[in-house]
């Protein structure tokens, strides 16, 4: 049978008050409010909760049980408002991220660390992946996703920047093969792809005017890594198809130069996603700021992050 907690909250507070008039003090409710309060409860449950006399309140063996019962109820109601108002306050509990594999390695990562490391009661869970996977069903808080967003209905997205992938070689190995001039002149190059489906994926390329090329490289190495396809690259193996953010710092030193470099792709636009809550907890609040505070600044340079100095204000 069920009661009002509200009531059974009232039963307690007499009980453990020793009666009707310093339970109504303690409620801030009048004696009479009380009083019909405990009638009703008696009424509901079927059962006499107290023997009452002119100067006397005690339980009958039937309201000793009920106040048993519903005491650890309240207790443990009151323990549960004290845990979820503590979450409110601090980041706690466990918090679970999703990230493209090397995207996650070097970007994510670092931050998600240092997120940790700032909250004691504070649980992280980084997983890497590639495939797109379902936010609530696989009971993630927050996802980051490179690309479009195919599923995003029942998901709230938060835009971090873009990226695009640069077509890139060794000096070295320009120096031994020759200039790359025009977009043929690939065909006489050797190039290192990304497998799809037992074939190089296509390159897809704009130039300034933003006319677009599809270019289906001869690639004598395929693999499916995008970190390999980088150190073969820097093995002075050939022309690769790669993202700025995995490539920015070979650039700056020189180790690589840009090959065709008034081609690159279409913007990647890379985003933070999470599924659609009424209450958003704290620490997802909080991995979600320091995401859209870091990345922008971040992504712009394509650099991954100098944790010190992007985490000052968190």
């Amino acid at each position: 049978m069920q009661t009002e907690l509200s009531t059974i909250s009232i039963f307690v507070t007499v009980v453990e008050a020793g009666s009707f008039s310093n339970a109504a003090e303690q409620l801030h409710l009048t004696r009479s409010a009380v009083s019909k309060s405990i009638a009703r409860l008696e009424q509901r449950l079927g059962v006499t909760l107290f023997k009452r006399t002119t100067r006397t309140l005690s339980l009958t063996a039937e309201g000793a049980l009920f106040y048993e019962h519903s005491q650890r109820a309240i207790a443990e109601i009151h323990s549960a408002e004290s845990l979820l108002d503590q979450g409110k306050i601090n980041a706690t509990g466990l918090l679970r991220v999703s990230a493209p594999v090397l995207f996650g390695q070097l970007y994510v990562a670092p931050l998600m660390v240092e997120l940790a490391q700032q909250h004691a009661d504070l649980q992280v869970e980084l997983s890497f992946n590639d495939r797109t996977i379902d936010l609530v069903e696989d009971g993630f808080d927050l996802a980051i996703r490179i690309g479009t967003l195919d599923d995003s209905n029942h998901l709230i997205a938060r835009k971090l920047g873009d990226h695009r992938m640069l077509l890139c070689a060794t000096p070295k190995y320009i120096q031994q093969s020759g200039p790359v001039n025009h977009l043929d002149d690939l065909h006489q190059h050797t190039t290192i792809a990304y497998p799809y489906s037992g074939s190089p994926t296509k390159w897809h390329l704009q130039d300034k005017n933003k006319q677009l090329y599809a270019i289906k490289p001869k690639a004598k190495l395929m693999l499916n890594d995008m970190q390999a396809i980088k150190n073969t690259v820097l093995l002075d193996q050939g022309i690769a198809w790669l993202p700025d953010w995995l490539i920015h710092k070979e650039l700056q030193d020189g180790s690589l130069v840009q090959v065709l470099a008034e081609f690159s792709s279409v913007d990647f636009p890379i985003h933070v996603v999470w599924p659609a809550l009424t209450y958003m907890p704290l620490k997802t609040r909080l991995a979600i700021d320091l995401l859209v505070a870091v990345f922008p600044s971040q992504l712009s340079a394509n650099y991954p992050p100098s944790i010190q100095k992007s985490l000052s204000n968190f």
